[in-house]
């Protein structure tokens, strides 16, 4: 076994990194620069400092060059510079997400909830200095609540109600991502977006410690509800869209709540466990279909013994899903828990699903869903010759939101 475990793909250009972990969120960062998200210049210089590999470089890295954005953004905050402001906290918090990408494999792993703060701190700034303030909000969520950000759109007036976006994350995207996945196309639009950090992801994890769970309705329809006792939300134009590990959670919830007007994923994943268990060995697979839980955990541990780097990396993933013990087992078994079954048969809400070229976690599973949902679900492929291949696209925002805002434009016209 090696730390690429959960790492399988083609980059979509030449890449600058062999480690292909390294690659991507390499590729993230320079995409974000669309959104100004980033700075080409600070993605490629901060790139060029570390080795292939070098997971402490890696993160070393990344985090000065956030600094350096933090402390300008902070500069520029205190002479009333807001625009200046703004985009420094904006670009500062990519790069402290992106430190994060490889802190498993690094000796500073116990920095994670630190340099996780430091990129919180930057998301929370963004949301005061926008030019229209996003809106703070609480997700009533069985005995506790889940945070929300509502941000309005910038020429609307006080209760005037326009469409809105709900953008649903991934297993551990940072939150402040969701303005490059379509927040930003979604206000330049002149709609209302919004997101919040489900169970199992960023705040709710690190600060509240709750858990993923595979059925999403639980999560959605709270949203949901909440939005609806805004008078600016017109409820007949809600939409949503899920990115990464978001396109098993937005169908397997649309199978139960029908008032979204229209959905998209990106992409469409009907078996998260896949990308789990294909990469397995053999035997190791053959253990885990069977049943044989010591055999499984024992030739896991002596794999994880020979790469500590594979250890590090399921540890990491398999935080989320709240597994108490120490056995890859029962983590396992955990995941089979989030596979697509008969209830997509229940959804009725029109859904765009995205199919990238060269797809490195679920690769098939677009078209998998889209023949489960005939009638109701279009696909549209990005190809790698243009530089849209690839999970979620992350050389592509352009292309990407111009084929997801047209479509849903037509979805809430007619």
């Amino acid at each position: 076994m090696s730390h690429s475990l959960l790492h399988r793909s083609h980059p979509a250009i030449a890449p600058k990194f062999g480690d292909d972990d390294f690659q991507f969120g390499f590729e993230i960062a320079l995409g974000a620069t669309y959104r100004g998200a980033a700075d080409v210049g600070e993605v490629l210089a901060t790139a060029e400092r570390i080795k292939n590999g070098d997971a402490d470089a890696w993160v070393r890295e990344w985090s000065a060059t956030a600094g350096a954005a933090w402390a300008a953004a902070g500069g520029a905050e205190q002479k009333g510079r807001r625009v200046s402001a703004l985009s420094g906290y904006r670009r500062a918090a990519t790069y402290y997400a992106t430190a994060l990408h490889a802190i498993a494999r690094s000796s500073e792993a116990a920095r994670r909830d630190e340099i996780w703060r430091r990129h919180r701190a930057c998301w929370e700034k963004v949301v005061d200095l926008t030019p229209k303030p996003g809106e703070r909000y609480a997700i009533a969520y069985e005995q506790t609540t889940l945070p929300g950000w509502f941000f309005p759109a910038l020429d609307a007036q006080p209760g005037e109600r326009r469409p809105t976006v709900v953008m649903v994350n991934g297993s551990d995207g940072a939150t402040s991502q969701l303005w490059v996945h379509g927040g930003a196309a979604a206000a330049e639009r002149g709609w209302h977006w919004t997101t919040f950090d489900g169970p199992g992801q960023q705040s709710a994890l690190f600060e509240q410690g709750i858990p993923f769970r595979h059925d999403w309705e639980a999560v959605l329809t709270p949203v949901l509800d909440t939005l609806l006792q805004r008078p600016d939300v017109d409820p007949e134009r809600i939409v949503v869209v899920g990115i990464s590990q978001a396109g098993f959670w937005v169908p397997r919830a649309l199978a139960f709540e029908h008032r979204f007007a229209a959905a998209v994923v990106d992409p469409g994943v009907t078996d998260v466990a896949s990308s789990w268990i294909d990469p397995l060995p053999g035997s190791l697979r053959k253990e885990l279909a069977e049943g044989k839980q010591q055999q499984f955990d024992r030739n896991m541990h002596v794999g994880e013994l020979i790469s500590p780097s594979t250890r590090a990396v399921l540890s990491f993933r398999g935080e989320p899903y709240g597994i108490g013990s120490d056995s890859r087992y029962e983590l396992y078994r955990a995941v089979e828990a989030y596979r697509l079954g008969d209830e997509v048969g229940q959804i009725a809400t029109p859904l765009l699903i995205t199919d990238p070229e060269g797809e490195q976690f679920w690769p098939g599973q677009s078209q998998a869903l889209l023949e489960r949902l005939p009638g109701v679900a279009e696909l549209v492929a990005f190809a790698a010759a243009d530089g849209a291949g690839r999970h979620c696209e992350p050389l592509a925002s352009a292309a990407r939101d111009a084929v997801v805002f047209d479509w849903l434009e037509e979805r809430l016209s007619r």
